[in-house]
């Protein structure tokens, strides 16, 4: 049997805590490993437990969810971070997800898909609700390799059409049956001729032009 996924909550509502973790520990596949009020005690204790996932509220005391993200970032932490807020305002969901979060959900998200979510992530995919994608869609700077298309490989296009999929590296590998080392190798070198900076960038372009075109 897997070990269970391991998820560390940073919010800096004890009752919202206590509600989630009430609800993940009745999953057999996902353990809650520890809590956090705020994003600085968030990334200590990321850094102290190495949970697979973290729950990171956005607005908090002190050190928001969002600088808590590229501090992990920074150091190198391999958690995969799902924002959970009830914030929905272009202004957190852009912010976060370019910092390098896997996710972005609703705090007033069904159990059962919070569940998802985080299963979703820690396999290595990118979630996105439909509005969060068209905020980010909207946003200026997703013009971002407009007209470079035509630069990429086949393969390469390929590629981009399972990353916008949800699919990891790993996924991908088998569907292609590549390497996934070769599978980073033409990730890298898509992100490098569209000018994207991440694999969410680089969905999202492929969203756009797949809707444009």
């Amino acid at each position: 049997m897997a070990e269970p996924i391991r998820v560390l909550l940073v919010d800096d509502h004890q009752v919202v805590r206590r509600g989630l973790r009430t609800f993940l520990e009745v999953q057999d596949d996902i353990e809650v490993v520890g809590e956090a009020a705020d994003g600085a005690e968030g990334v200590a204790r990321a850094e102290e437990l190495r949970p697979g996932v973290v729950l990171m509220d956005v607005r908090m005391p002190g050190m928001d969810g969002i600088d808590a993200l590229r501090k992990l970032r920074e150091l190198g932490n391999p958690a995969r971070v799902l924002i959970v807020t009830s914030f929905t305002e272009r202004r957190t969901v852009v912010p976060a997800l370019r910092a390098g979060a896997a996710g972005y959900v609703y705090k007033d998200v069904d159990p059962e898909a919070l569940a998802a979510a985080i299963r979703s992530v820690h396999a290595g995919h990118i979630l996105l609700q439909p509005e969060v994608a068209d905020a980010l869609l909207t946003q200026e700077g997703t013009n971002s390799g407009q007209g470079r298309g035509g630069s990429l490989t086949e393969r390469e296009r390929e590629v981009l059409g399972l990353i916008a999929d949800g699919r990891s590296n790993r996924e991908i590998a088998r569907a292609l049956v590549l390497s996934e080392k070769t599978v980073k190798t033409h990730v890298s070198n898509i992100l490098m001729k569209l000018d994207l900076a991440d694999r969410t960038q680089a969905a999202l372009w492929a969203v756009r032009h797949e809707a444009s075109g």
